[in-house]
């Protein structure tokens, strides 16, 4: 009986001590709800959206407020841009961050008054159904955007669920109100790009229809259905192609009633009419499917059966309240704001690509069912494997990333090439960007431990994935150990990122036993070192006859170089999985650490990069705005100074981040840059994902507290922290001096506590000599 009484105590106080953390967790989630700021990195490079959408949403429900022709859409990707005064309507897809435009689907207009179909000139008030907006008429938060629409003369306001995105609409009084559909316009134009598509008028009112587009990915199919809360006194169906348009709903005795309820084309735009008597605001809300249109009515009732748009709004504030609650810190207001609003676009993809009964449109265009798994899409993995999807291992339950790992497998299984992703959205294929990085998104999340899939289908799927021979010099690769550069483009960058792709495959076969496939990928590894120049110190590209191919210039970038995005500044150091190799091949690590120095202290001029839009955030050659520099400053610590990763830091956060509209260096690729932005914050960096190790940096805020998926908590604090403050003295981990310059995934999640002693010099002697080193191949 004692010992009994004794068990009963420890369970209530472990159940209190559970309950307590929870409601922990729903105070910080109140509080980082209300630090974000949707508008940071909607100006300048960012490229984000300040619209609505719940975490990994399929609906981006958000301003469109320039429509670009396709030479001039970079800077639109995401549709909205802080720097212009005007917008087009509120379109329901949406990339955030990307350094390409595509999307903005099924795209309303309110409308008071006059009815234009045409957009205009957004420079020519009037001219079209485009209208001035005042930045202080906006809001935006997690899940909701308002604004008021100043020629059109509505106050819009917007708020979505997973599949749905909802309108409110206030009409000024005595016009006539109407809401228009344009299915011609997506983030950027050009002649073709609408395929078909159709809009249908249901007999109660419902709205139907899709649209196929060939733009970034060819024949992409996105299905729509949309109610209103007033019934149509009307409604008008155009095809801008060809001039024809039905007006009204068909007469009684109608031979054909669709005739003058349905439209196809390739330019489709519709006006729905309200009369001037509308009472209250109007409600719109409109679900997106890539099935068929009873998938997209499916989806309408499923999430949204009623008309409650506060519901809606609240929901969705408590999903962020949830997401964002999983981090509690202390830090000044301006740091508050930068890091939650980092973590909320980090929060947004992969994102939701499937419909309420789990079908969804697979990469070879047809449908299919999810079983037990919930299916995504949105795969920027050349940007996100480097810190977002570790990340999410961390923020996010490991559910969520065992249906990452099942969505990249149902890829690969429906793929016409039987290999996973390179950079899809909404199932289709781009083939853009250069690696087979689904490879190390799904060999992270193996080596941590997310086993809720088939581990020997994911095996077969990497390896697959690593010798498919037609894609970018990997028949090449596999024959000579390098991608040639007369025969293939970027060939350095190419076999700088197979050679690490490679790696994490082997650490996956040799933790499953398959020690064939482990030596086979150990092997290809270590081709990195085919690319090294003793001679320049950089990585170069090689010819067929083994040859570096000349002239060289390491200051040169674009297409036809050596390289991805980047230059040999850049892409030189680009060895993560054998940093230790590295600086071998460089003669030591002094000699290494002092090249890293020439990219930070190089004195460029930034238009060196004015061809490449996508090289920013410089200092020195070394390019934040770009992902292929983004583990670079921690490579002085990861080999053995990290006095010297502690200042470089200092000097990325101070410049490349600001809680403003144009706070982001560059774009921020699906969360990547902001990825990067927590946890440097927190102090720590996957600098090889696949290592289960974080290399130390230094932290910015006084204390940060992660509430684990797994239900422990693991805090950071640094004690001393101000702007005098800024090196680091000393390390404790759980109370005990921690005598390396890194900690494991292991040890994280096992809650804890690590704390940082921080002063006004560096300390050279941290952690001193004889301390274990990080991983590297080469230490095997």
């Amino acid at each position: 009986m004692h010992n009994a009484s004794w068990t009963l105590l420890a369970g209530m106080a472990m159940l209190l001590s559970f309950g307590a953390q929870a409601a922990d967790a729903r105070d910080a989630g109140h509080l980082a709800f209300t630090a974000v700021d949707p508008f940071i990195g909607t100006g300048g490079e960012g490229h984000t959206f300040p619209g609505a959408t719940v975490p990994f949403g399929m609906v981006q429900l958000s301003p469109d407020t320039r429509i670009q022709a396709r030479k001039d859409a970079y800077g639109w990707a995401a549709g909205y841009r802080y720097s212009d005064s005007t917008i087009v309507g509120f379109s329901h897809t949406h990339f955030s961050g990307t350094g390409h435009s595509d999307l903005g689907d099924v795209l309303l207009m309110p409308v008071a008054g006059e009815a234009k179909i045409e957009r205009g000139d957004p420079d020519v008030p009037g001219s079209g159904y485009t209208s001035r907006f005042s930045h202080a008429s906006e809001r935006a938060e997690p899940g909701y955007y308002a604004v008021t629409l100043d020629d059109a003369g509505v106050r819009a306001e917007l708020t979505a669920s997973a599949r749905v995105g909802v309108h409110r609409y206030a009409f000024a009084p005595g016009k006539p109100a109407h809401v228009l559909l344009d299915l011609r316009t997506s983030m950027y134009d050009y002649p073709g790009k609408v395929l078909w598509s159709r809009i249908r008028v249901r007999a109660d009112g419902t709205v139907t229809g899709f649209r196929e587009t060939r733009g970034w990915a060819p024949g992409r199919q996105l299905y729509f259905a949309m109610r209103f809360s007033q019934p149509l006194v009307g409604h008008a169906l155009h095809n801008t192609e060809t001039d024809i348009a039905y007006k009204g709903f068909p007469p009684p005795g109608e031979k054909d009633p669709t005739r003058r309820a349905q439209i196809e084309g390739r330019q489709l735009v519709a006006s729905f009419d309200f009369g001037t008597g509308l009472r209250a605001p109007l409600i719109a809300k409109v679900s997106i499917s890539s099935v068929d249109e009873a998938g997209a009515i499916a989806n309408l009732d499923a999430d949204m059966p009623g008309w409650d748009f506060d519901g809606v709004r609240t929901a969705a504030k408590a999903q962020w309240a949830q997401a964002l609650g999983v981090a509690d810190i202390d830090a000044p207001e301006p740091m508050r704001k930068a890091f939650f609003t980092a973590l909320y676009h980090t929060l947004q993809a992969p994102s939701l690509f499937m419909d309420s009964d789990g079908r969804y449109r697979g990469p070879d265009n047809a449908v299919h069912q999810a079983k037990g798994w919930t299916n995504y899409s949105t795969f920027s993995l050349w940007d996100t494997y480097r810190a977002l999807h570790p990340l999410l291992t961390i923020v996010q339950p490991e559910q969520r990333n065992n249906d990452i790992v099942q969505s990249l497998l149902a890829a690969r299984r429906e793929s016409p090439y039987g290999v996973l992703p390179v950079w899809a959205f909404h199932g289709q294929e781009t083939w853009c960007m250069i690696g087979y990085h689904a490879v190390p998104v799904i060999a992270d999340a193996y080596m941590k431990g997310i086993r809720g899939y088939d581990a020997n289908e994911a095996l077969d799927a990497m390896v697959a994935s690593a010798n498919y021979g037609p894609y970018d010099g990997i028949a090449q690769y596999r024959e000579l150990g390098y991608v040639p550069i007369d025969e293939e483009g970027e060939a350095a960058s190419k076999t700088l990122e197979y050679a690490y792709d490679d790696w994490t495959i082997a650490q996956v076969a040799k933790s499953m036993g398959r020690k064939d496939i482990a030596a086979e990928f150990g092997k290809r590894a270590a081709n990195w070192k085919h690319a090294f120049d003793a001679e320049t110190g950089f990585m170069r590209a090689r010819k067929r006859d083994g040859s570096f191919r000349v002239p060289f210039d390491p200051d040169a970038s674009g297409y036809g170089t050596d390289y991805t995005e980047g230059n040999a500044w850049q892409y030189s150091w680009y060895v993560p999985q054998d940093v230790a190799g590295l600086a071998a091949a460089h003669g030591g690590t002094d000699k290494l650490l002092k090249r890293l120095d020439d990219v930070f202290d190089a004195k460029v001029d930034p238009k060196v990069f004015a061809h490449m839009e996508d090289i920013t955030g410089l200092i020195g050659w070394y390019a934040h705005g770009n992902e292929p520099s983004h583990h670079v400053a921690y490579l002085y610590s990861h080999a053995g100074q990290p006095w010297r990763t502690q200042a470089r830091l200092k000097q990325v956060m101070d410049t490349q981040y600001k809680p403003t509209p144009d706070g982001l260096a560059g774009n921020d690729d699906l969360g990547q840059m902001s990825a990067w932005f927590v946890f440097t914050s927190l102090g720590f960096y996957p600098v090889a994902p696949g290592s289960n190790e974080y290399i130390l940096g230094r932290p910015f805020v006084r204390r940060a507290s992660l509430n684990l998926p797994n239900g422990k908590r693991f805090t950071v604090l640094a004690d001393g922290l101000d702007d005098g403050h800024t090196y680091v003295d000393s390390v404790m981990l759980d109370g005990k001096p921690l005598d390396r310059a890194f900690i494991t995934h292991q040890e994280l999640m096992a809650g804890g506590e690590l704390r940082f002693k921080m002063q006004a010099a560096p300390n050279k002697e941290w952690p001193g000599n004889g301390a274990k080193s990080p991983y590297s191949m080469s230490n095997e």
